[in-house]
């Protein structure tokens, strides 16, 4: 394994500095579960590597009337451990809930897994669902951007020399909301998804109201079906309108043959899971203790 010196910074502003003078060489580890990996594997070579963990900035998990504050080194287990945050965002719990397994989500955090930016990761559709912001601190300050917007190719994304995304703020869905996040994956569990659909609605009068789908592992980037969604505003909440959804969602995706799945299959298993989590959503909406 590559030798490499190692930095546990106890602020934000200590780690800012570390990153931005080892442009290029020094790598942040939140939960390190990709970035030991690609050590590994010599898919990256950093000279430095920036333990975050110790960090109270991207520690942050608190839920509030405007919403959800989630930072960036908070592991997996901590959300789906939440009530509040698993009565509110259930999207996100279905997420945390299978990226990996039991000792994977002890250590895995959103914010590294939306960093690692692969179109496939689970917890980036569900974020995208929920309209989450990402705030993101550097040498000149902080800056905010959606979150469908962090990402800008496979294994790319918005962060420059000495930036780190510092956290996660997801807005408190309104009253008769649900939502719900899938995967179609070969095994049964611990897999990379073939296809992943996150959903997030409104409901009133049995009619959706608001409406905001994520899709994964179906372009080059996980996707806001911005039309999609616009479209599923002031539809009745029934049976044809979820097929219909998913028929509009395999015309907005351009997937590819890989060792996982094929594009025409993925095009398929698009429309069923758009469908499926969809009316699991309605349902989570309309039946808020489900």
């Amino acid at each position: 394994m590559l030798d490499f010196d190692f930095a546990a910074p106890e602020s934000l502003a200590e780690a800012v500095q570390m990153l931005g003078q080892h442009a290029g060489a020094a790598k942040p580890m939140a939960g390190g579960t990709d970035l030991i990996d690609y050590v590994r594997t010599g898919r990256a070579a950093p000279k430095v590597v920036v333990d975050l963990k110790r960090i109270p900035e991207l520690n942050v998990l608190t839920i509030d009337a405007s919403g959800l504050r989630l930072g960036a080194a908070v592991p997996c287990y901590k959300i789906y451990q939440h009530p509040e945050v698993c009565k509110h965002f259930a999207a996100l719990v279905d997420a945390c809930s299978i990226i990996g397994g039991i000792q994977i989500q002890s250590r895995a955090s959103v914010g590294g897994n939306l960093c690692t930016s692969g179109p496939a990761a689970d917890s980036t559709p569900a974020l995208i669902a929920l309209g989450a912001t990402c705030v993101i601190a550097g040498p000149s300050g902080t800056r905010e951007l959606p979150v469908e917007d962090f990402c800008t190719g496979p294994s790319q994304n918005v962060l420059q020399s000495g930036e780190i995304l510092q956290e996660i703020r997801l807005p408190m869905p309104d009253e008769g909301s649900g939502s719900h996040y899938r995967r179609f994956i070969p095994r049964n569990e611990m897999d990379i998804a073939v296809v992943g659909v996150g959903a997030a609605v409104t409901v009133k009068g049995g009619k959706i109201t608001q409406a905001r789908v994520g899709l994964g592992a179906v372009a080059p980037k996980p996707l806001l079906a911005a039309e999609l969604s616009d479209w599923l505003a002031g539809q009745p909440a029934c049976d044809s309108t979820y097929m219909e959804a998913g028929e509009r969602a395999r015309k907005i995706i351009s997937p590819i043959d890989d060792h996982r799945g094929t594009a025409e299959f993925r095009l398929h298993v698009t429309g069923v899971l758009v469908e499926r989590v969809l009316r699991e959503a309605v349902q989570r909406a309309e039946s808020p203790q489900a």
